[in-house]
């Protein structure tokens, strides 16, 4: 079985936030043999003087300022008053004892690093970046609940061949900018004025936004460093003793003689074939390394790319997997057409609440364990997640054995604790409760699953074998695991008398088959020379740290028909099957799978429609280049652009939209995303998977 964690994920709007409990110099209550926190599921016993533990079952003495009377029913009087005693999620404040060499932590902080060589500038990024980040990003600094400003302190570095730092004291009359040449042994020139408050260093900030453009206008240095870079800004937060984001704009290969210094391997003709592991997997352990460092100083790397040929994301990705961090990545940037989807990215990464320097710990009762666990993340240890950063948007998925007795009578407990730094810079204690009962009918196991967490789970695993196993290898492994699960339950929970030729699903499992053969027929294995090798691993490290909805939409993308929407209507229209028999000439559909956004228009569409929408007559008119709903009066045209900033508000990234017509050039790539046809790279269809999922079926329990 497995279980996926999303400690911080995004709450609906019936959700309250989790209470914070503080109980003072005392601290979160503990078992004091496992270390299992205070949850619901202890038994309190002997007057309330001592708990049993739900986790290891062993009695803890409990402090005379934690105590309370037993009621009748053996539950403690203050039960629905403490919120560790009632709910399933909850914070502690943690003391000085959960804090690195028993000091309280200081507030985070930001620091961008800009790369200003001559591919940057040329683009425009240095120039979006500097004119856009006093109003587009520093006023979304992230703010703790009920405070009016952020505690995060924000620094700015440059970087071409050397680096760049500045002096933003808020003293000063202009910033001061101090270079780095030495890039072999680098070295944080300043402390005192690095990090300042955005808002009392306001003017400073300003002038230096003015000031980079200026001073890098006529650059053509071309090759760039990127270890380095980093490394600084490590060491910077090291020495300002806190923990921090980086947020890295990089262009270009780091081909500069400099630590993490690479080279051009590419060679998208090997993708799709035994030998792409090659290319897939890290040319060297020197980022992975540097990610390790990074997250033993708290500090994660957001790397944001701007490549016009090769980048090597197998290699540099590393130090964003280990630390918990995001890639984001812009083929071919150009200010004026690429710009507001990259600051809309930037803003909401600034924005979303962070919990840093996190190190998570799931605890489980006797008779299951957790034996493995899938993300980006660094465990120096076989129980120890940790993270210099993690979002809402991240989910952690953990494979649990069982290899014990359970009882039926005490079910499973699984306790998610994740310690944390908050924004304000408070040493926090979250923690996740679930409880599981426990039956000795197979038939209750299959009624009861969630699909949903073992496709998250089925994806992770087979993306950890893409670096070390063949795509064949794998794909095998999924059909083979997906037969075993179902022919379980064919030969323990069906009537005996039903015929083989029948195929028989479980309730719960209708869809695991359909699921199934989209992983496999998806670009995370079936992804051949047709895109970049750079894409394919972007997309590895993408999958890896998605939570259970965001699997769920990208292997299954929604498909939701946008013609015949009622201008009067709200919310997202009913999705259909994602299949080309749905399809009709007169439609037109949005295709989401949290990734892309596509909107197909057939060839029959109401010209009406496409003028109340575009602005034109007929959809041959239609700019597809600059795929952009134009901003009209029409009710159509306010309920269509509507709809796509509800679909975009649900992801983690803004979606770019193109927009395909019918019988078009980029209609295959469109068609590519039909996930029950077949597909163009001889991936079989919906219906055809099922027939061979069903004789292997047979051949199981023949």
């Amino acid at each position: 079985m497995a279980v996926t964690v999303s400690p911080f994920a995004r709450l609906r709007p019936d959700e309250a936030v989790p209470p914070l409990v503080d109980l003072g110099e005392i601290g979160p209550i503990r078992c004091h043999r496992c270390k299992a926190y205070m949850s619901p599921y202890m038994q309190f016993v002997d007057g309330g003087r001592k708990f049993r533990c739900c986790i290891c079952e062993s009695l803890t003495e409990v402090v005379p300022e934690y105590f309370a009377h037993l009621d009748h029913t053996g539950r403690r009087t203050d039960a629905y008053n403490r919120a560790e005693l009632c709910l399933g999620s909850y914070e502690f404040v943690a003391t000085k004892d959960y804090c690195k060499n028993n000091q309280l932590p200081k507030p985070p902080a930001f620091i961008f690093m800009i790369d200003v060589s001559y591919n940057s500038v040329r683009s425009g990024l240095v120039h979006l970046i500097c004119s856009k980040i006093k109003e587009d990003i520093l006023p979304f600094l992230p703010k703790e609940a009920g405070s009016e400003t952020s505690s995060i302190r924000v620094g700015f570095v440059t970087y071409d061949n050397q680096l760049h730092f500045y002096n933003l004291k808020s003293s000063l009359g202009q910033p001061q900018m101090m270079i780095v040449g030495d890039v072999e042994d680098v070295f944080v020139p300043l402390v005192d004025g690095f990090l300042v408050d955005a808002t009392e260093s306001e003017a400073l900030i300003d002038g230096l936004m003015e000031l980079i453009p200026e001073l890098f206008a006529n650059t053509r240095t071309t090759d760039t460093v990127l270890g380095p870079v980093i490394q600084a800004g490590m060491e910077a937060l090291k020495a300002s003793e806190c923990a921090g984001k980086l947020f890295v704009f990089n262009t270009s290969l780091p081909i500069a003689e400099a630590p993490g210094k690479l080279k051009n391997r590419d060679d998208r003709s090997l993708l799709g074939t035994e030998k792409e592991k090659q290319i897939l997997s890290p040319v060297s352990d020197y980022y992975t390394k540097l990610g390790q460092q990074c997250v033993d100083a708290a500090c994660s790397v957001d790397l944001f790319l701007f490549p016009n040929a090769y980048i090597d994301v197998a290699t540099i990705g590393q130090v964003c997997k280990v630390t918990g961090g995001q890639i984001y990545k812009y083929s071919n940037f150009l200010a004026d057409t690429d710009g507001q989807r990259f600051m809309d990215d930037l803003r909401a990464d600034v924005e979303r609440q962070v919990a840093f320097d996190a190190i998570m710990k799931l605890r489980t009762s006797t008779g299951i364990r957790a034996t493995d666990f899938f993300g980006n993340f660094h465990m120096p240890n076989t129980s120890d997640v940790e993270m210099a950063a993690i979002d809402s948007e991240k989910g952690i998925t953990v494979e649990i054995k069982h290899d014990d007795k359970l009882s039926v009578e005490n079910g499973a407990v699984v306790q998610a604790a994740i310690l944390y730094t908050s924004i304000s810079g408070q040493r926090r204690l979250r923690v996740h409760n679930l409880g599981l009962n426990c039956s000795t009918q197979v038939s209750d196991l299959y009624r009861t699953c969630d699909l949903e967490t073992l496709v998250n789970f089925l994806a992770k695993s087979a993306v950890r074998q893409v670096t070390t196993n063949n795509p064949k290898a794998i794909r095998e492994v999924l059909v083979t695991q997906s037969a075993q699960i179902l022919a379980c339950y064919r030969k323990n929970c069906t009537n005996s008398s039903s015929s083989s030729g029948q195929l028989i699903l479980p309730e719960g499992m209708k869809l695991l088959p359909l699921y199934a053969n989209c992983i496999i027929k998806s670009d995370l294995l079936q992804g051949g020379s047709d895109m970049s090798t750079d894409d394919r691993s972007w997309l590895l490290y993408a999958v890896m740290s998605m939570g259970v909805s965001d699997s769920l939409a990208y292997f299954y993308p929604r498909l939701i028909p946008i013609h015949d929407v009622k201008p009067d209507s709200t919310g997202l229209p009913s999705p259909i099957r994602c299949s080309a028999e749905r399809l009709a000439d007169n439609g037109v559909y949005l295709l989401d799978n949290g990734l892309v956004l596509f909107m197909w228009i057939g060839l029959s569409v109401d010209a009406h429609w496409i003028q109340d929408v575009f602005g034109v007559q007929s959809a041959a008119q239609i700019d597809i280049e600059k795929a952009k709903l134009m901003e009209l009066d029409s009710a159509v045209s306010q309920r269509v652009r509507e709809i796509v900033k509800l679909i975009r508000s649900e992801r983690r990234k803004h979606l770019r939209l193109f927009i395909v017509r019918q019988r078009d050039r980029l209609e295959p790539w469109f068609r590519h995303y039909l996930v029950e046809d077949a597909g163009n790279n001889g991936s079989s269809s919906y219906v055809d998977f099922l027939c061979h999922l069903h004789r292997e079926i047979r051949n199981l329990t023949s």
